[in-house]
């Protein structure tokens, strides 16, 4: 059974998701702020994280800091409307995806599906091996396991399906929003700066430079590719 941690100063909005989740077969654990979120991550196996952005003693964004130092379990930022900010900077500290407030709990629980969907293939293992070689980088997806140089790279589940989705297709141009309909598995509603970080973090990880990308190239007003190298 997989475990979600649901975390939100606002104990309405706790009770309300776990009832949501738990309907669905989910096991839920509650926490009010950063903190307690973090505590909960060290002592309980969890397998997603929803948790606010705006909230006492400790923060999301400061525990999503935290929790990318020793984890690439998927999480799910909840954020008020007109955050636009903060759902950015949640994205650039790790985040996988976020929901906006009021949130309509359907859409909570496809989210939910389509992290876990993923997260769970990341750790699964495949009766045939592929391996993916472009250049320096090697994807072997099934250990799931990148290199770049023959040093491994640590890749959320989220950054790992974008990165796998380009090195299947070298050369062809995505665009964020066929990027995001692939990967999130939902419609692509102002997805082009969702997608924009999350390449951008892929790039710190497997670019030397990531200013001048050697592997993953933007075509202006198009897309992302993946260079084709030998």
């Amino acid at each position: 059974m997989n475990r979600i941690l649901v975390c939100d100063d606002e104990k309405d909005i706790v009770s309300a998701l776990k009832i949501y989740l738990e309907s669905e077969g989910y096991a839920v654990e509650c926490a009010y702020d950063g903190s307690q979120a973090l505590t909960a991550l060290e002592n309980t196996e969890i397998q997603l994280v929803l948790m606010d952005i705006m909230m006492p003693v400790m923060d999301g964004i400061s525990a999503m800091v935290k929790i990318r130092e020793h984890s690439n379990v998927p999480v799910i930022l909840l954020t008020a409307k007109g955050e636009d900010t903060d759902k950015i900077l949640g994205l650039n500290v790790g985040a996988d995806d976020y929901i906006t407030k009021p949130f309509n709990p359907l859409e909570v629980l496809a989210r939910v599906r389509s992290q876990l969907r993923r997260y769970t293939m990341l750790g699964a293992a495949e009766t045939k091996p592929s391996c993916l070689t472009v250049g320096g980088i090697n994807v072997d997806d099934a250990s799931k396991t990148v290199t770049v140089d023959g040093d491994a790279v640590s890749l959320t589940p989220t950054e790992y399906d974008i990165l796998k989705l380009l090195m299947e297709n070298p050369g062809q141009v995505f665009h964020p929003r066929d990027i995001y309909k692939r990967v999130w598995k939902d419609e692509p509603y102002g997805s082009e700066s969702t997608v924009a970080v999350h390449i951008r973090h892929i790039r710190e990880k497997i670019e030397i430079n990531p200013a001048e990308p050697r592997y993953i190239k933007a075509v202006w007003g198009q897309g992302y590719k993946m260079e084709k190298l030998s």
